[in-house]
């Protein structure tokens, strides 16, 4: 099952359109989900009970939007809709549970003006036991390309096991993406030139034999590997420009114990140019 937030807000409805597809292309339900205080769902009569019978009116007139776009963009697809009682972090925190995927948008109807990610996307990345979708609009026309920020860590393996499905799920290309970072180039794409040193060898050996193993699992999938100096977070946001999207690990090589999320993909959750995927790499 895919799961997918909403809230009223364009942003949500957003989540919902590319919920819907990649439900569909998983042959999987779709449960559109929206939360609201837990007393609301709770008080059927009482001094409050009109109040919470028109908060359980809102929310299911925000669930029905929500099915409605699902199945414009799905005719077909199995659809259904629940109402999350409490805190919509914690709840759909709860939902992630039974879900193969969690999907929200990037902004609420709360989200502070100025902030490019809401603290609901923010808090369901960093907690949620599945991978995590943050949804930020979509291209106009697929450009058939999905990128993964590959580190050459252990805990590649989930994030590549992601992509590699993804993109032949879609049929997509795949950029594998490596940021060497030893030298401080001022952020942005600069393609390594040759004349590598030992250390920058072993990095591009590295990344070969990293995608070597998913490249023979996956031989349909178009990949394209690239060592790029740089910033993390500036190589990513422009490598996925334009792509379908963009898959991160949720924390990356030498980050620091009891971290939610990892500095890259915190960043990238207010920088990513599009859908971004946060695979679920703690134990």
């Amino acid at each position: 099952m895919i799961v997918v937030g909403v809230d009223g807000s364009r942003a949500g409805l957003e989540a919902v359109g590319w919920a819907a597809r990649e439900a569909a292309l998983r042959d999987l339900p779709l449960r559109v989900v929206h939360a609201i205080y837990r007393w609301a769902c709770e008080t059927g009569q009482g001094r409050y009970s009109d109040i919470a019978k028109w908060m359980r009116q809102g929310a299911e007139t925000v669930l029905a939007a929500g099915v409605d776009r699902a199945l414009r963009e799905q005719p077909k697809l199995t659809v259904e809709s629940k109402i999350l009682p409490g805190d919509p972090r914690e709840a759909l925190i709860g939902e992630g549970t039974e879900a193969e995927l969690l999907v929200v948008g990037n902004h609420g109807l709360s989200a502070v003006r100025g902030l490019l990610v809401g603290s609901v996307a923010y808090g369901v990345a960093g907690h949620a036991p599945c991978h995590v979708v943050v949804v930020r609009g979509t291209p106009a026309v697929s450009s058939g390309e999905i990128v993964v920020g590959v580190d050459n860590s252990a805990r590649a393996a989930h994030v590549l096991e992601f992509a590699f499905a993804e993109a032949a799920l879609r049929q997509a290309d795949l950029r594998a993406v490596h940021v060497w970072s030893r030298y401080d180039t001022g952020g942005g794409i600069q393609p390594v030139p040759g004349g590598f040193d030992e250390d920058e060898k072993h990095e591009v050996r590295q990344l070969k034999e990293t995608l070597a193993g998913w490249c023979e699992r996956y031989p349909d999938v178009n990949v394209v590997d690239e060592i790029v100096r740089g910033h993390p977070v500036d190589v990513l946001r422009d490598a996925a420009r334009g792509a379908d999207l963009l898959v991160v690990g949720s924390r990356g090589r030498g980050e620091l114990t009891g971290m939610v999320l990892g500095s890259v993909s915190h960043a990238l959750l207010h920088h990513a140019p599009g859908p971004l995927a946060v695979i679920r790499t703690q134990a």
